[in-house]
């Protein structure tokens, strides 16, 4: 069907509010702004073909962190003036109006107040959504005097924290689900009594027998559909924005990270639990993260712990859809950086199964100011196709657990909160019009309404297919339904399907008609409707097949995820053919994993079958299938895989072997089975480990051996003592040795307690050393501990730091530490900060003060003391080269630089290297004054007993990955962990000033702001 009248009219009711002139904002005497908002344009530079004007400013707004623009016209500002401490009430939202129709705001009323910290605001109903921790609210005017009488708190729990860390955003999404943003609390060293609240579990209050999240829903977005009181959590986490493109694909941010997204929808996670994971998003960016930035900024704001030249403070993602721009721009996001006084902007393009996303503008931004108090946190697309950005207009932005005391002390924290401004960006020489100046689509008619379903802007869309739904409109189903099959707009169809959707309309042939949709987008959303008819209409599937070999890799991808959902034959066949099309793309691993009806051993199978001739694609995937049989506890399938992986064959066929095992191992290690289990596969395993031609292999064995135990028979005392001969045997490989040691710990290690003291000598190589002293470690008393503190003298430094870990098993050891510490026999700098931090974390607690009091070196008066000893430092010539060999002696062990060199524990070293030398400076001194986000300590104990320390890198509903010092990743079930507790301190070692003077300090900084 060809665009009728009917079709072809796209509403572009422009209401008096959005009547804007495209010339500059006026400077005369009429204008209804201060003085300094007036002048605040010429601070600006935007890039063309664009020009930008001033909408609205103080004295009718100030603080903007949000706006929303109603399908009658009116505006709705969000004002947050209690950032950044301030709790007691002082939130906003206002009404504005432009009563002459000149585009400028010039009136405005308190729609709603007495709000804490608001964050966003979203229209719902015949009112608003407004976010404000703990609390989603509803609000509404009732008697139309622009007031809201009506407030209700439709969910509630999330945590009150950190302003920046709260939810907010609320975003009406293509699937008719309303989405939050909003990530987990960041741990606060200056203002736990504002700002420690850890939430609650999340609810609706008005229906407790309803669905519940866990506590602050383990800091995941959240999505809620109010009328039928759905919840979930979603996979991934965003800070403080977040945006749709026109295919409902969900784009995300943190401060640093400008734009990633989420590649793995949450119920795809929770239907194999025997796959852990804690990767389901994408960085986007081919420029860098933290990508670099371009500020114009003339006498910058910048405070002691900021970041200067790269995001900082990404917020406020928008995917522009609003039909205004040149083509170009239809694939173009923008964000926010109101550290540096800017909006950025990236071209959006398909990278497999995500997207890249690429700088418009070289070494320049889209829009910038010289302001330094230019501050834009958020932006909108309006009815008119306008980019309006939110500038929240204040002297500091970043918080004061970030900033110098001296400035948090000065008063300034909350200059500019009588101030703001909104701005409105258009194509150059764009034309008023008043077309259907006296229209609005609240009063639109329902064909009126499926119309704008296929405007060329997302706001007509988006509202469109609400009001739709919100008003059970069944007259307007034809219409949908005709739009959906035949109408030429692909969005026009996308939308009809979805609106269908909301309204319990969409049938089956209608979404087969859709999977076969020349556009791939449609049928990718074709396949996701379909996924929430499978139960109802299981034939579905067999039109699904159909998609096996489309040509789009999104469209495939999003089937095999689908797919997951179905236990046929047909289908499993189909899920193997996709996933062995794609193998070398992670994503499609993890999505055929992720199957509810996933046979892991069969796939394991065929994934071996396969994997021969080339073996490296697929050892990844061998040992995820191998973990996942191992987490099942199927014991006849354990003993068949373990059997297969330690028989002798070709280096090549070793590869695969190594990772079963090692998989299975990894696995088992979840399930509480016993030895005499595993009666079947130990002999074969004991075997292997002493005869199989490759380490890996045996390696391989050594893991499930030491998970499953000895057999108790004669061929374990012949195992041991071959293990014996091994260790003795000089002319094995020091790797064969060091796993005979290993071996021996499967015994009772006290009784080879004469050799193993033995193989602590420098004369024998370090990996045998470091074997046999984690073996004795592990027997019990302080005979270990005795015998390390006489050989002190002799020991390398790694074998030290390795004692050092022995002395950290039980108390009495911990005290035997101690004691040597104050006695001099063992230096405080032989300790680094790992273990300094667990003994000042101990249960202990006359223990724990005591290393709190002998570690006490972090005490400000005493780090301030050596800064200022230190900053005669800054006055030296700094030799980068040089500063390299400091960088790689000191730092490499947590940092990297750019993504090379060294572990990437702690903050890429690259990020901050346009700070002020001084900044970076007290950074390595006073590592303990701030730490940065994410990168905070935690201690995991799990359900066993077993505790563990590091830093939370990734986290799912399902699983957290905790790194370690020193870059070991272990990813834990969440079903296995009894507590996980925040530190609140930083892994960053203090005294590093102990082995770098003044002129290697020189050159560590200027290395670090060298090197990109």
């Amino acid at each position: 069907m060809k665009k009728n009248s009917l079709y072809a009219y796209y509403p572009c009711f422009l209401f008096s509010l959005i009547i804007l002139i495209v010339t500059s904002c006026r400077n005369g005497s009429d204008s209804p702004f201060s003085e300094s908002a007036k002048n605040a344009l010429s601070t600006l530079e935007i890039a063309p073909p664009f020009q930008i004007e001033l909408v609205a400013s103080e004295p009718f707004i100030s603080d903007p962190v949000d706006m929303m623009i109603d399908e009658y016209g009116k505006m709705y500002v969000v004002e947050m003036h209690g950032y950044p401490l301030d709790e007691s009430g002082t939130g906003k939202i206002k009404l504005l109006t432009d009563s002459n129709g000149d585009g400028q705001i010039d009136n405005s009323i308190v729609f709603a107040d007495g709000l804490t910290l608001p964050t966003g605001i979203m229209r719902w109903k015949n009112g608003v959504l407004v976010t404000d921790a703990p609390d989603v609210l509803y609000l509404e005017d009732s008697d139309g005097d622009g007031k809201a009488d009506i407030r209700e708190i439709l969910l509630t729990g999330f945590a009150l924290s950190n302003p920046q860390h709260n939810l907010n955003n609320p975003m009406y999404g293509l699937d008719n689900w309303i989405y939050l943003a909003h990530e987990s609390t960041v741990a606060t060293q200056s203002y736990k009594e504002e700002f420690g609240d850890d939430g609650k579990e999340i609810i609706y209050p008005g229906k407790p027998e309803g669905p519940r999240l866990p506590k602050n829903a383990n800091g995941r977005n959240v999505r809620f559909r109010p009328g039928s009181h759905e919840l979930e959590m979603t996979a991934a986490a965003s800070q403080f924005g977040q945006t749709f493109d026109s295919w409902g694909n969900h784009f995300l941010l943190n401060n640093s990270n400008h734009i990633y997204q989420e590649l793995i929808a949450e119920r795809y996670l929770q239907r194999n639990p025997d796959q852990l994971i804690t990767k389901v998003t994408r960085t986007l960016s081919d420029h860098g993260q933290p990508a670099d930035v371009f500020p114009i900024t003339k006498d910058p704001q910048h405070q002691l712990l900021t970041t200067v030249g790269v995001f900082t403070s990404a917020s406020g993602l928008e995917m522009y859809q609003g039909g205004a721009f040149s083509e170009d721009f239809n694939h173009v996001s923008f964000v926010a950086e109101p550290v540096n006084n800017l909006v950025h902007a990236d071209y959006i393009k398909d990278d497999g199964v995500s997207f890249k996303a690429s700088r418009v503008y070289h070494q320049k931004e889209f829009l910038a100011s010289t302001d330094s108090w230019f501050r834009p946190v958020n932006m909108y697309t309006g009815p008119d196709g306008a980019l309006y950005v939110l500038d929240y207009y204040r002297k500091f932005i970043e918080h004061p657990e970030w900033m110098a005391k001296e400035v948090v002390e000065s008063g300034e924290l909350y200059e500019g909160t009588d101030k703001g401004r909104i701005y409105r960006i258009t194509p150059i020489g764009s034309k008023r019009t008043d077309r259907s100046k006296n229209l609005n689509l609240g009063d639109a008619s329902l064909e009126q309404l499926v119309g704008a379903l296929a405007n060329t802007n997302i706001w007509w869309r988006k509202n469109a297919q609400r009001l739709l739904i919100d008003r059970k409109a069944k007259e307007a189903i034809p219409l949908l339904k005709e739009m959906a099959i035949n109408f030429e707009a692909p969005l026009g169809r996308l939308h009809a399907l979805w609106t269908l959707e909301g309204l319990g309309q969409l049938g089956p042939e209608m979404i087969k008609r859709a999977l076969m949709d020349p556009v791939s987008g449609i049928r990718e959303n074709a396949i996701r409707l379909a996924e929430l008819h499978l139960n109802k209409t299981p034939g579905l599937s067999d039109a699904l097949l159909s998609l096996k070999e489309d040509t789009d890799i999104k469209v495939r991808y999003q089937l095999l995820l689908t797919l997951g959902f179905v236990d046929t034959p047909a289908v499993s066949q189909a899920r193997q053919d996709l996933l062995f099309k794609d193998i070398e793309d992670e994503w499609f691993q993890i999505a055929a994993l992720s199957a509810s009806s996933v046979q892991h051993s069969t796939l394991l199978d065929a994934v071996i079958a396969h994997a021969k001739g080339n073996v490296s694609v697929y050892t990844s995937l061998i040992h995820k299938l191998s973990a996942m049989i191992g987490r099942s506890g199927n014991l006849k399938e354990i003993q068949r895989q373990a059997q297969r992986a330690t028989k002798k064959d070709s280096e090549e066929v070793a590869e695969w072997q190594a990772a079963v095992l090692k998989g299975l191992a990894q696995g088992i290690k979840s399930k509480k089975l016993v030895a005499s289990d595993f009666q079947g596969i130990q002999n074969s395993l004991i075997r292997a480990f002493f005869e199989h031609p490759s380490e890996s292999v045996g390696e391989g064995c050594l893991r499930m051996l030491q998970v499953i135990g000895l057999p108790n028979s004669s061929i374990s005392a012949t195992a041991l003592n071959r293990a014996e001969k091994t260790i003795r045997n000089k002319n094995q490989s020091m790797e064969r040795r060091a796993g005979a040691v290993y071996f021996l710990a499967l015994d009772n290690p006290e009784s080879h307690i004469p050799l193993l003291k033995g193989l602590i000598t420098p004369g024998e190589a370090l990996p045998v050393q470091l074997a046999a002293l984690r073996t004795l470690s592990a027997t019990p008393g302080q005979t270990i501990s005795g015998y390390l503190l006489e050989q002190w003298k002799v020991l390398s430094p790694e074998v030290r730091k390795a004692a050092i870990q022995t002395f950290l098993k039980d108390p009495v050891r911990v005290k035997l530490l101690l004691d040597a510490i104050d006695a001099g026999e063992i230096q405080k700098t032989n300790l680094d900060q790992g273990h300094k931090i667990q003994l000042m974390t101990q249960q202990d607690q006359a223990l724990k003060d005591r290393a709190r009091t002998m570690f006490a070196e972090n005490d400000d008066h005493q780090r301030q003391e050596i800064i200022e000893q230190y900053e005669s430092a800054l006055e030296l010539k700094g030799n980068s080269l040089e500063g390299k060999q400091v960088f790689l002696q000191n730092c490499a062990s947590c940092h990297q630089i750019g993504g090379a060199i060294g572990t990437g524990f702690g903050p890429d070293l690259a990020t901050i290297r346009n700070r002020r030398p001084a900044s970076i400076l007290n950074d390595i001194i006073n590592p303990a004054q701030s730490i940065a986000d994410g990168f905070d300590l935690w201690t995991v104990t799990l359900n066993d007993g077993e505790s563990i320390q590091g830093v939370v890198s990734a986290e799912t509903p399902t699983a957290i990955t905790l790194q370690q010092i020193g870059g070991q990743e272990t990813t834990i079930s969440r079903a296995n962990i009894k507590s996980l507790i925040p530190l609140g301190m930083s892994a960053m070692p203090v005294g590093l000033e102990n082995n770098i003077d003044l002129q290697e300090m020189a050159d560590l900084l200027a290395y670090i702001r060298d090197v990109k």
